[in-house]
């Protein structure tokens, strides 16, 4: 059975996520994982180039040789916990790290610097998905719903597939329809943004911060106003909209609010983002399959319950994948469509003119 990596790491910047899998009859099937802090000083230049600055090309260069490296070392300790050889490994599908990522302009960066990690490796490294979709009209994200259908599809159950990282998407699984997605706005980015600032935390465990506050609901309706939540997709974002100064700008206009009181009111959009992306499903789904860091915060998956009291909102856990490895899985399962020539975007989703072979390959 060939086996491939795929390496993730999302808009989060909190780490690598590696995940080893094996195809077997269009079957995948996740065999190890591992995973890589992002140090504190890397993160922050990746957080500083997803804004102009200066000296950005250099930078961005010198930034992606060491995202490569910590790649490169992660892969070494998933391969030797696997006791597999790197000659058995077929390909590393990157994503790389998203430092921008604008279709209205037509462009999308991610920094990954595949020659060098598959110099460091010695395995095929397929990277670079997303410009391909992009070249062809599309949005260049998201990427996964295809591999939510090929690994949560149903033919009998309405099913929604929602990833929640950084910020969050949703894929539709609708029994004899093409699967369709779309980003839903911030996931965790602004909630991670806040209590960093106030709590000087990574992030919200569980939502308990969140959960001490109370709804601010004139905030709400200042952030719910903006115009991506109006927008029909396809559609994706990214830093470039939703960030702290954008959050900034909405809290100037309302005066001293309680940091607690953010923090449950940025919960509310998250979840009210996603719920409406949801309902907007041609069918409602039985089911929301929820993955990514988010599946682990009580307090968002208890108001997503609430706010569909139709559906039955689990994480994918229940489905045999857990949900920290649906990306990195995806981006492996995204490496051998690239090699075995499957076209893996869907203009459904991303709006492309048609079916197109994601990747660029880097030879071992």
């Amino acid at each position: 059975m060939p086996h491939y990596i795929g390496i993730m790491s999302g808009t989060s910047l909190d780490g690598l996520d590696c995940a080893l899998i094996s195809m077997h009859h269009g079957r995948c099937e996740l065999i190890a994982t591992e995973y890589a802090p992002m140090p504190v000083d890397l993160r922050a230049e990746l957080l500083a180039l997803s804004r102009p600055g200066s000296d950005e090309l250099a930078r961005s260069a010198i930034a992606e040789r060491r995202w490569a490296a910590i790649a490169a070392s992660c892969i070494t300790r998933l391969l030797i916990k696997a006791d597999v050889d790197a000659k058995h490994i077929r390909a590393i599908g990157s994503h790389g790290q998203t430092v921008r990522h604008e279709p209205a302009r037509g462009f999308t960066i991610q920094l990954a610097n595949s020659a060098l990690l598959a110099e460091l490796t010695g395995i095929t490294v397929v990277s670079d998905f997303r410009r391909r979709d992009m070249a062809a009209g599309g949005q260049g994200a998201p990427l996964v719903p295809p591999f939510h259908e090929a690994i949560f599809g149903s033919n009998e159950r309405v099913r929604a597939v929602v990833n929640i990282g950084g910020f969050s998407n949703i894929s539709w699984l609708i029994p004899g329809r093409p699967v369709t997605g779309s980003d839903c706005g911030p996931g965790n980015v602004l909630l991670d943004a806040w209590i960093q600032r106030h709590c000087n935390q990574s992030y919200d465990a569980n939502g308990d911060w969140a959960a001490e506050g109370q709804l601010h609901q004139p905030l709400l309706s200042r952030l719910l106003s903006e115009s991506f939540f109006s927008e029909k997709g396809p559609k994706s974002t990214g830093r470039e909209l939703f960030n702290l100064e954008w959050l900034d700008r909405h809290l100037e206009h309302l005066g001293h609010l309680p940091p607690v009181d953010v923090q449950r009111t940025l919960l509310e959009l998250t979840a009210r983002a996603i719920s409406s992306a949801v309902e907007e499903a041609p069918e409602q789904p039985m089911e929301v399959l929820v993955c990514g860091g988010g599946a682990y915060n009580k307090t968002l998956l208890a108001r997503l319950s609430a706010l569909l009291p139709n559906s039955r909102v689990a994480t994918t856990a229940e489905h045999g994948v857990p949900p920290d490895w649906v990306e990195a899985m995806a981006f492996a399962w995204l490496a051998h469509c690239c090699l075995e020539r499957i076209p893996a975007n869907r203009p459904s989703v991303t709006g492309a003119k048609g079916l197109r072979v994601l990747g660029a390959i880097y030879p071992a």
